[in-house]
C-alpha cells in the first residue's frame, strides 16, 4: 500500500523555507541544509496536480543508495537520512522517514554537468541539425539512440528562471576557469562509466544523466540528487531500439498522456487521471527496485 502524496513540506518542518524547487525543498539547520523531497511531478515546465505518491521517497533514497555507491569517487554533501535525528524539527516524522536528506552546505557551482551515453533527446535534435553535439563533432550517419563508442559530456549554464543552456565545453571553461571545468568533465565521466556498468548488471541502458557539484573549502563536491529517474534517462534492456522514442523508466505515462491530450502547453493542464499517476507511481518504484533490488512499498 502507497503513501499519501505529500505536495509540500512546509507545515511538517519547523525551520525556515530556504528554497522551493520543482520537487525539492531546502530548510535552513544553520549549519545543515535539510533536503525533502515532495511527491510533486513536473512535465513540459509545469508543476502538475495531483502529486504522485511514493514518487519523493524513491527520488531520496536512490539518490542516498547512489551517493553511498559512489563515495569512494568524489566526496558528496550528505550527512544523514535519519528523519529521528532531527527531533523536534519534523512535526511528522513518519510522513518524512523515507525523503529528508540532510546535507553541508556547499556554493553551488552553475554549471549543470551532463553526460550523454546515447544519442537521444535534445542531443539528438542537436545531431541531426548540425551533426555536433554542443560544439562535439559526432561521426555521420547515427540513428536515434545510438550508443556512442565513448560518452561525451555536454554541460549547460543553470538559469535559474527558464531552461539551461546548452553550452560547449570552452565557454564553460571562460565561465568557470579551465581548470575547474576539466576536474568536473573528469569527474562527471568516471560516475557515468561507474553507474552505466552498475545498470548494465541489472538489465538497465543509462542513456544519459545530469550532475551538479558545488565547492565546500575551496573543495568540489557531489550535490543535489544523482541517478535518479528525475537526473538520468533509464531504459530497459528489452525495450532498446533504433528510430523510436524508447519508453523510459521514468514518469514517461505522464509526458505521453499530456502529449496526446488537448492541452495547449500554454496554461495549466487539467488534473492527471487516476490511472496515469497510479503508473508513475509503478514506475518509481520499479526502478527503485530493479536498481536496489529493495522495495519501499
Amino acid at each position: 500500500m502507497t503513501s499519501p502524496a505529500i505536495s509540500t513540506a512546509v507545515e511538517l518542518v519547523n525551520a525556515p523555507l530556504l528554497y522551493k524547487g520543482k520537487v525539492r525543498e531546502l530548510y535552513d539547520l544553520g549549519e545543515h541544509v535539510l533536503i525533502v523531497v515532495t511527491d510533486r511531478i513536473s512535465a513540459f515546465d509545469y508543476v502538475l496536480d495531483p502529486a504522485v505518491p511514493e514518487k519523493g521517497n524513491v527520488l531520496n533514497r536512490l539518490s542516498a543508495f547512489w551517493f553511498g555507491k559512489t563515495q569512494e569517487l568524489i566526496e558528496n554533501h550528505v550527512v544523514h537520512i535519519d528523519v529521528d535525528q532531527l527531533g523536534d524539527l519534523v512535526k511528522d516524522r513518519e510522513a518524512l522517514k523515507n525523503r529528508i536528506m540532510v546535507v553541508r552546505k556547499a556554493e553551488r557551482i552553475d554549471i549543470e554537468c551532463v553526460v550523454r551515453g546515447c544519442i537521444t533527446g535534445g542531443g539528438w535534435r542537436q545531431y541531426e541539425e548540425t551533426g555536433k553535439v554542443n560544439g562535439i563533432e559526432l561521426p555521420q550517419g547515427l540513428r536515434k539512440n545510438s550508443q556512442l563508442a565513448q560518452p561525451i559530456f555536454t554541460p549547460a549554464a543553470k538559469n535559474d528562471v527558464g531552461h539551461d543552456e546548452d553550452i560547449p565545453f570552452e565557454q564553460m571553461q571562460e565561465l568557470i576557469g579551465a581548470d575547474l571545468a576539466l576536474e568536473l568533465k573528469e569527474k562527471s565521466l568516471k560516475l557515468f562509466a561507474f553507474a552505466k556498468d552498475y545498470c548494465a548488471e541489472h538489465g538497465i541502458i543509462l542513456a544519459d544523466c545530469k550532475f551538479e557539484f558545488g565547492l565546500l573549502d575551496g573543495k568540489v563536491i557531489l550535490i543535489d540528487e544523482i541517478f535518479t529517474p528525475d537526473a538520468s534517462r533509464f531504459w530497459a534492456k528489452d525495450k532498446y531500439a533504433l528510430d523510436i522514442e524508447i519508453d523510459s523508466m521514468d514518469k514517461e505515462p505522464v509526458r505521453t498522456y499530456l502529449s496526446a491530450s488537448s492541452w495547449d502547453k500554454n496554461s495549466m493542464p487539467d488534473p492527471l487521471p487516476s490511472e496515469v499517476v497510479e503508473e508513475t507511481t509503478r514506475r518509481y518504484l520499479d526502478i527503485y527496485h530493479r536498481l536496489t533490488g529493495k522495495t519501499l512499498v
